[in-house]
Formats: structure tokens, C-alpha cells, sequence
């Protein structure tokens, strides 16, 4: 029976992960970006990214990898710095770059796949991780769940990491799907505008993350 996880610890990883894919944030922004401009795989592409990312850190919040959640927070600033001149890097690219729209056309010859987006998964994986408070929230989750969810083996901790997975999954399928439907009516002009948006709120959350580490270094906070 050891060998047997907790039943109970696959639907609360499940909320997990959807409660954490779900907030709007930096690596979201990106995610629904990618799925206006390239269709359902773009979604699904950027977000396997963001699940592989939020798979990693809850593999380590679940083997009660303390001394991770120590080295988050001793060297949160120069992570929080890091973080930020990534997304506002990201941001600045997605801002003048040109949308590379993929027409919704049933006749059209090349039908586009997962694998046309794949380099999009490494970059939504390395703004996730790079996520400070990503990191710390899901720990922090993590260590609430154990009051009344017990992980006492490598089985019960692997079944949760793999139900927070499943959830964020399906969180960014769904989501994907659903813009997928409505995403015939948009033109290359709209298109742009969007990439214009979402590039701003990038630099945004960039600059946010940049500041608060300034004025702390300065001795405001």
C-alpha cells in the first residue's frame, strides 16, 4: 500500500495548478499573447512553458526542499533584478516586433503544430522560475496543503507534482481553445495593436520588479 498515493492529493494538485496558472501576471500576458497571434499550438506551446516551470518548483516544494526556498530568499533581490530585465526584454522585443499572424483558412496547405511554436516553451519556462514570487507563493501553498493534505512519500510527492501539472495544463488548453473560436475575427492591424499592449504590460511588470528592488537597495523599504 505504500506504493499507493493518497487519493486526496490529486484533486487538490489539481486545483493547485489551475490557481496558479490562472492569475493574470507576466507570463500569462505572454501566454494569451501567443495564442491570439498563433492560433490554439501557440497557447498550448507557451503554455506548456509556464506548466514545466510551475512543475519544477512544486517538485521542489513538495521533497521539502527547504534550502530552495531559503536561496529564494536570501538572493530574492538578484533574482527579482534578473526577472525583471527578462520580462522587460521580452516586452521591448514583442513591442516592435511585426505579429506573425497564422490565418484561420480551412483550405490553407500548411496546417501549424506544436512544433512550429516549440521555442516558445524555454522562453515561458524561464520567466516562470525566474518568477520570485511564483517561487515563494507555490511553497507557500505547499506548506498550507500539508495541514490537511499529508505527503509522506517520494509517491505521494511525485502524484501532487503531477496533478499540478494536469491542472495548469488544462487551465492553458482550455484557455487556448477558447481563444482559438474567436480568434478569425482579428486582422493584422488588431494583431499589432495587441503585441503593443501586451509588450507594454511586460516592460510594466519588468519595470515594477526593477523598481522594488532599487528602492529597497536604497533604504525606502
Amino acid at each position: 500500500m505504500d506504493f499507493l498515493p493518497n487519493p486526496l492529493i490529486i484533486p487538490v494538485g489539481i486545483i493547485i495548478g489551475i490557481l496558479v496558472a490562472a492569475p493574470v501576471g507576466p507570463v500569462n500576458v505572454l501566454c494569451i499573447q501567443r495564442a491570439i497571434e498563433r492560433g490554439f499550438w501557440g497557447g498550448i506551446a507557451a503554455g506548456l512553458g509556464a506548466m514545466l516551470g510551475d512543475g519544477l518548483i512544486a517538485l521542489c516544494a513538495a521533497l521539502g526542499v527547504g534550502a530552495i526556498s531559503g536561496a529564494v530568499q536570501v538572493h530574492r533581490m538578484t533574482i527579482q533584478m534578473l526577472g525583471g530585465l527578462v520580462l522587460v526584454a521580452f516586452g521591448a522585443k514583442l513591442y516592435f516586433s511585426s505579429p506573425r499572424f497564422v490565418p484561420v483558412t480551412p483550405n490553407r496547405e500548411h496546417a501549424e503544430t506544436l512544433r512550429d511554436f516549440v521555442w516558445d516553451i524555454p522562453q515561458t519556462f524561464l520567466l516562470t522560475i525566474t518568477n520570485p514570487g511564483a517561487v515563494l507563493g507555490l511553497f507557500a501553498i505547499f506548506g498550507g496543503v500539508s495541514t490537511f493534505v499529508e505527503v509522506n512519500s517520494y509517491i505521494d510527492a511525485l502524484t501532487i507534482v503531477a496533478a499540478v501539472m494536469g491542472g495548469s495544463l488544462a487551465w492553458w488548453v482550455s484557455l487556448s481553445h477558447l481563444i482559438a473560436r474567436f480568434r478569425h475575427r482579428l486582422s493584422v492591424e488588431r494583431l499589432l495593436l495587441i503585441n503593443h499592449v501586451a509588450g507594454l504590460l511586460l516592460v510594466g511588470f519588468g519595470l515594477l520588479l526593477i523598481g522594488e528592488v532599487v528602492v529597497k537597495r536604497i533604504g525606502l523599504l
